[in-house]
């Protein structure tokens, strides 16, 4: 062996050295999200300087009085000290606008968010390795997916053998002619990478290696008769030609001890091996000529077999005499004669039919990309529903990968979006589909396990990977891992990430909604009586509700089976939709039109002095955003109430906020600056709040444009 190139010089060290590790990565949602957050903050600074002007000239030009009724400053006569009190006072006002307006809860939500959704993914068997696929998953047009392993359970069986053009059944095995057993022992024991273990003779032999290769030798052994050992004492090696996915077959050329004849064994494809057929042995032993027409039924009993979703693979053999001196460097490869063929099984995953209609219902189209032959992977397709009896299939819906290479690139662009299932294909016919689909303005999720699946997955926006049978250079490119193998936890993870944009996007109708009223409710007041009822320690502590405790409640929403009934979102699509600004103003409004209520006439209706009237209003004001968190839960929805029972940490958290509401008004009076409520003003604040569930209720009957 020659060393040509070692550590980070090799392909998988270039491939591994290209991959971008850094951890601290902004994921575009954080992008938008923090785009987002300045705007929100530019905002509340030009409310917070608007109030701190109005409320400077109000003070400056006497139009502010004490609690006796005198003016607050009379020109040289008021103190400095007064004077500065009073600007002091005006300037932490205002400062807690900003603070409240600034929505630093934004990146604790998304952190929290895809932290949680992360960790349930585990659970569901998605392991993560990348923030930003959580997010790009879930505006994932296609899927270009693997048949075996991925759609199919990868546990081969052979299920039918024909000799000649009869099939074998399993009891007439026994009744097979010596000559052409032995030949098939050797075909399958000598032309094979798998491996038969068997410690002694009481034991079951251990087979290993690929699911196609421990198929057929459990096959050999245990129907055939087979001894391993023996078949390859008898022969020794000459040359091995390995199998590559361009011929679709292996082949190896023996010669037995103390002879001069050399055998060569092929096993592969069938229709590849059909092809340089010229003879076949039929059930009785005799050699005879294949004539066009019997090339012909061979055809069709291989395309039935496919059709059955048998993987259809054919034994060939050809008999050399040795002259003396000559050298065989290559395996015969024309007029051969055929041993017989057998079909594997590989059944369907149990659920991959299920999971492949809810991404249809979702958007989100499926192309499955195989190395097996038309018909195999037709008859998968139907069972797995990729494709649909029902409908008209297209010509162009199943092709094979040497039509799809030729195509011209116009050709290629016009019937990529047509195509369901590509058979017979290379690795680069996998990379050339993923190409065409996202010039065309599809985010492409690519599944793979082998090392020449590491172009497509590189090229793909998420590149998913097996976790059994990945290759580390299949790993090395991916952004999740698919720790069972299974189709189905690709269909998991893009409920997940459907679930993380919709669960930031309750959060931010919650806290908008907040911004808003507290926002206005402090700008109207300082406006018109030079006062603001709400504290900069109340607005904090409003602040802790909606952006701590408010995350942690609405970031662990579990998906639902909703949000796959939905298209995919785009990724220039708002992140504050039409919908959620119907649902925030709606309820804004109502808490701005409460709470001025309560501030210009809340001591008149519950006849209590200036000091209660103000802890009415806080009070009031936090009951409505625990109220309102409940609204958040559902966008869309008007059953807010449905799934709660599951989401124990959401009912957790609004206990947790109801009993520190509780605690801040009852009993941290100078703190707080609060007063003491009896039980007839907590019911107002109570009646007043619940007013968000009917008055939500009624905001999402009114139509949104743009959709139903």
């Amino acid at each position: 062996m020659l060393v040509t190139s070692v550590g980070m010089n090799t392909l998988w060290g270039e491939m591994m050295s290209s991959i971008n590790r850094d951890s601290n990565e902004e994921t575009p949602l954080q992008a938008r999200l923090n785009k987002l957050a300045s705007y929100i903050g530019k905002v509340g600074l030009v409310a917070a300087a608007l109030v701190l002007v109005v409320m400077l000239i109000r003070y400056f030009t006497g139009n502010t009085r004490d609690v006796k009724g005198n003016k607050e400053f009379n020109g040289s006569k008021t103190k400095f000290d007064d004077v500065m009190n009073a600007v002091v006072s005006i300037v932490s006002a205002a400062v807690t606008i900003i603070v409240v307006a600034i929505p630093e809860g934004l990146p604790l939500a998304v952190t929290l968010t895809l932290a949680y959704s992360m960790k349930c993914m585990m659970a569901d068997h998605a392991l993560v390795r990348k923030l930003s696929s959580c997010e790009t998953m879930g505006s994932a047009t296609t899927i270009c997916t693997d048949k075996t392993g991925t759609l199919t359970l990868n546990e081969m069986k052979v299920t039918k053998f024909w000799l000649g053009k009869e099939a074998v059944e399993d009891h007439n095995y026994p009744n097979l002619i010596g000559n052409i057993l032995k030949l098939l022992q050797q075909a399958v024991g000598l032309n094979t990478t798998g491996t038969v273990y068997k410690p002694n003779s009481t034991l079951v032999p251990e087979i290993s290696g690929s699911p196609t290769e421990k198929a057929i030798l459990s096959w050999a052994v245990f129907n055939l008769g087979m001894s391993i050992e023996e078949v390859k004492q008898d022969y020794h090696i000459i040359h091995v030609e390995a199998f590559n996915s361009v011929k679709k077959r292996s082949g190896v050329s023996v010669k037995r001890n103390n002879e001069k004849t050399i055998h060569t064994h092929w096993k592969g494809a069938a229709e590849m091996i059909l092809a340089t057929c010229s003879t076949y042995y039929d059930r009785a032993g005799v050699l005879n000529v294949m004539d066009e027409e019997e090339r012909l039924q061979f055809g069709t009993i291989i395309k039935n077999m496919a059709q059955n979703s048998l993987r259809c693979i054919a034994f060939a053999h050809k008999e050399v005499t040795e002259e003396s001196g000559q050298v065989f460097e290559k395996l015969e490869e024309n007029g051969l004669t055929l041993l017989g063929l057998v079909g594997l099984k590989d059944p369907c995953r149990p659920g991959v039919s299920t999971a492949v209609e809810s991404c249809r219902a979702a958007g989100v189209n499926i192309k499955m990309i195989t190395g097996d032959n038309v018909h195999t992977a037709k008859a998968i397709a139907f069972e797995c529903k990729i494709l649909n009896p029902d409908e008209d299939l297209d010509d162009d819906a199943v092709i094979e990968g040497v039509q799809f290479r030729n195509y011209s690139l116009k050709e290629r662009m016009e019937k990529v979006d047509k195509i369901h299932v590509m058979a017979r294909s290379s690795p680069f016919d996998k990379l050339l589909m993923v190409q065409c689909l996202k010039q065309k303005g599809h985010v492409v999720a690519v599944t793979g396990d082998g090392t020449n699946d590491a172009p497509a997955l590189k090229e793909a926006d998420i590149a998913l990977s097996m976790g059994i049978q990945g290759t580390e250079v299949a790993k090395a490119n991916l952004d999740i891992v698919i720790l069972d193998d299974n189709f189905t936890s690709v269909v998991t993870v893009l409920r997940w990430r459907r679930a993380v944009y919709t669960n930031i996007q309750k959060f931010l109708q919650f806290q908008l909604t907040v911004n808003i009223a507290a926002l206005v409710i402090n700008l109207v007041a300082a406006v018109s009586s030079g006062k603001v009822p709400l504290t900069a320690v109340q607005l904090l502590w409003v602040n802790l509700i909606m952006d701590t405790l408010g995350a942690l409640a609405l970031a662990t929403e579990k998906p639902t089976n909703d949000l796959m009934s939905k298209p995919p979102v785009g990724r220039s699509e708002p992140l504050i939709t039409k919908t959620i600004w119907r649902n925030l103003m709606a309820q804004a409004m109502f808490q701005v039109t409460t709470l001025l209520v309560l501030q210009f006439k809340g001591k008149f209706i519950f006849n209590v002095n200036e000091n209660v009237k103000n802890t009415l209003i806080f009070n009031t004001f936090v009951l409505c955003q625990v109220f309102n968190e409940f609204n958040a839960r559902k966008l869309d929805r008007k059953n807010i109430f449905k799934g709660i029972h599951k989401n124990k940490q959401f009912l957790a958290i609004i206990g947790i906020t109801i009993v520190l509401q509780l605690v801040v008004v009852e009993f941290l009076k100078k703190f707080a600056n609060t007063e003491r409520l009896n039980w007839g003003q907590w019911g107002a604040c109570i009646g007043l709040a619940a007013l968000s569930w009917p008055i939500g209720c009624l905001a999402k009957c009114i139509p949104v444009s743009g959709k139903k």
